[in-house]
């Protein structure tokens, strides 16, 4: 049962933004930007095991990772502003994630 709920929630805010997006980029933009995922998640995952150190865990890995995408989220939508290839944009975007989460992952 959970494993559907988790699909369903999944596919609700993949298509929302997809969708949305078509329409407004700035209600897209703040939907994809809600941590509805995490906090379904983190509920779902305290329902299945009722385990606090594993949440709060959980909760501070998650909020330390999130710390190196965010820099490059700027710098994807300033490749992809500035004629870039898409793909491109996007590669180089996830080898500066991957390097800022190995790096925070080293270090913290």
């Amino acid at each position: 049962m959970f494993y559907l709920l988790k699909i369903i929630i999944a596919l609700v805010v993949i298509i929302g933004a997809t969708e949305l997006s078509k329409k407004n980029t700035t209600l897209a933009a703040i939907l994809l930007a809600m941590p509805i995922i995490f906090f379904v998640s983190f509920t779902l995952i305290w329902e299945e095991s009722k385990d606090r150190s594993l949440i709060s865990s959980l909760i501070q890995e998650t909020t330390m990772y999130i710390l190196p995408v965010i820099p490059f989220l700027f710098l994807f939508s300033f490749l992809v502003k500035s004629g870039f290839n898409y793909y491109f944009a996007l590669a180089i975007a996830i080898i500066g994630i991957t390097v800022g989460t190995l790096l925070m992952k080293k270090f913290y």
